[in-house]
């Protein structure tokens, strides 16, 4: 089409002739004359905000660029070498975020499809993000449907993205600089970017929601856990606090969907919510809409608040073991006011819990002359011998898995434990202390005190955890986004620190970025965890009498639904108290 031809058309419409255009562009075109006083003629180069303004308004963005960049990697991976750019803009039609091919920048600048560009509608006229920001609704404005003919050559799909309070906070935009004439060939474009905008509001609603329960919502089971269309995020009450567009239609009577309570949409409460956790098939997860039909619900715990870890000076290396988990908190106290003295520890654990970690952290604090660590499986009185002999005045000992210990070796250490005056032993166990098979002079002899290390599932720091370990796995600046994250979160971890640092080891070997997003995580090995076994150290009844009895309480705390809880306590012939 001309020049001249466009603005006839352009004309037309102002008449109030249909020309087949999209209602919003014609619409558009009428307040590009009619309100913003524009011609269609002029050329007007982009507008590009200062950097001084770019600074303040990423500044402001800063909580929306960290929800959406994972999401623009992936769009981005997906679109490579067909010359797509991408932009992020705020609520102000203002980019910043940004991708391109490296090759056509300049172009792309020209175009103004970069950072600080300036895409709202009373400044260029009839563009994807400025018809985006006015419809709230995904556009494409696909080469004249832009009202300047600067921009003529160009095909703009944008999609909004909306805050968790359901106000619009953001448009994504996939533009070509050149692309086939019929708006058609967009339509992939168009889903791409949708997807895309979805995602990132999930990953807002995520990072939001660490203190309150998230229920993710899907029409198909196959895509629950791993790609579902909406959430909410809900108090203990079952009130909505936030919640991603999609979840709009749960209340379609179309009043204000924040307070309104989950039950006036669907079949459930918020005690039902454990119940719709991983340990229950997808396929089985089946909520019924108030309205009619049935959605697919997947519900994630709220994080227990971290309390401030509080060691006196001579924690030191102790220190660097949790960042406010209480149990932990409690137990690295303790240790670090039985490190410099001449007690034995007995530190017991799940396998993978840290309990080799620990007693090195108690040598360097105590200060010990040496350290010499050995296996008990199978280790023989020569090897007991060769070891206390070696080992200076005031060192330390690790005896790992003593419960592995030959039986013909325990009266031979019992008697170089007595002869070695100034020995500091450390002994550590995978079984609970008091099912240990040892003689009891030995058994007194290796457990002055015992310090029990709690499984990682029961841990309040795991996020904590999961940036430490990042850290210093990686050279790059490498890290989780909120999706990956809250699903790592929501792991049973039953081979608990162990299994977290090979997790994140794929993940990193996998990630093609510096964002691990969900695609990167490796799947859960053992998925027969995730049925919620007890923890070890702590029994049905205790977990119940902390709890206060309360069902859905202690289902959340196992991990597993209320139909379990019953099972086990029946099973167990476990009561409430009258």
């Amino acid at each position: 089409m001309s020049d001249r031809q466009h603005v006839e058309e352009i004309e037309r419409v102002l008449g109030g002739s249909q020309t087949g255009r999209d209602g919003f562009v014609s619409a558009s075109w009428r307040r590009c004359v009619e309100v913003y006083g524009m011609d269609p003629m002029r050329r007007d180069p982009a507008h590009i905000v200062t950097q001084s303004e770019l600074r303040d308004h990423r500044k402001q963005a800063e909580w929306m660029i960290g929800a959406a960049r994972s999401s623009l990697q992936s769009l981005f991976r997906q679109v490579a070498g067909q010359n797509y750019a991408l932009l992020l803009t705020n609520a102000a039609g203002v980019c910043v975020d940004f991708f391109g091919d490296e090759l056509f920048l300049d172009e792309l600048k020209t175009a103004g499809l970069y950072l600080g560009s300036n895409w709202s509608e009373e400044l260029v006229g009839t563009s994807g993000v400025g018809a985006c920001l006015v419809t709230q609704e995904p556009v494409t404005v696909h080469q004249d449907d832009h009202f300047g003919n600067a921009h003529i050559a160009l095909s703009c799909t944008s999609a909004p993205i909306f805050d968790s309070l359901g106000a619009l906070a953001a448009v994504l935009d996939i533009s070509l600089l050149r692309s086939p004439t019929p708006k058609r060939s967009q339509n992939l474009a168009m889903s791409l970017v949708t997807n895309a905008a979805r995602r990132v509001e999930m990953a807002n609603l995520m990072a939001e929601s660490r203190r309150d329960w998230v229920l993710r919502l899907s029409d198909s089971p196959e895509f629950l856990d791993v790609d579902p269309e909406a959430a909410v995020r809900l108090d203990d009450s079952g009130r909505v606090l936030g919640y991603t567009h999609g979840a709009r239609r749960l209340f379609p009577d179309g009043s204000p969907v924040l307070g309104r309570r989950i039950d006036e949409a669907l079949g459930l409460t918020i005690d039902d919510l454990p119940d719709l956790m991983r340990d229950r098939p997808t396929e089985e997860r089946i909520l019924e809409m108030r309205e009619g039909g049935a959605l697919f619900g997947h519900a994630i715990a709220p994080q227990a608040p971290r309390k401030a870890l509080r060691f006196d000076r001579r924690a030191g290396p102790l220190a660097s073991l949790s960042d406010g988990d209480p149990a932990m908190t409690h137990l690295l106290t303790q240790a670090a006011k039985l490190a410099c003295t001449s007690v034995p520890l007995l530190i017991a654990g799940e396998s993978g819990t840290g309990k080799t970690k620990l007693a090195h952290a108690i040598h360097m604090t105590g200060g010990a002359s040496g350290f010499l660590a050995l296996d008990c499986a199978g280790v023989g009185g020569g090897d007991l011998r060769q070891a206390c002999s070696d080992l200076p005045g005031g060192a330390t000992l690790l005896l790992r898995r003593i419960e592995d210990l030959p039986a013909e070796t325990a009266p031979l250490l019992t008697a170089l434990l007595d002869g070695r005056a100034g020995l500091r032993v450390l002994s550590t166990t995978c079984a609970a202390p008091a099912a240990l098979d040892l003689p009891r002079p030995l058994f007194h002899r290796l457990a002055g005190a015992i310090l029990t290390l709690p499984p990682l599932r029961q841990r309040q720091d795991i996020g904590w955890l999961l940036d430490r370990i990042l850290r210093r796995r990686t050279s790059q600046d490498m890290r989780l986004s909120p999706s990956a994250r809250a699903a790592l979160l929501g792991r049973p971890w039953p081979g608990n620190l162990r299994e977290l640092e090979q997790v994140l080891d794929v993940a990193i070997a996998l990630c093609e970025g510096r964002v691990i997003d969900l695609p990167d995580l490796p799947v859960p090995v053992d998925r027969a965890a995730a049925s919620g076994a007890d923890a070890p150290g702590e029994p049905l009844e205790q977990v119940m009498e902390a709890c206060g009895w309360n069902m859905a309480r202690a289902a959340r705390r196992l991990g597993v639904n209320r139909s379990t809880v019953l099972r086990r306590l029946r099973a167990a012939g476990l009561q409430p108290p009258a």
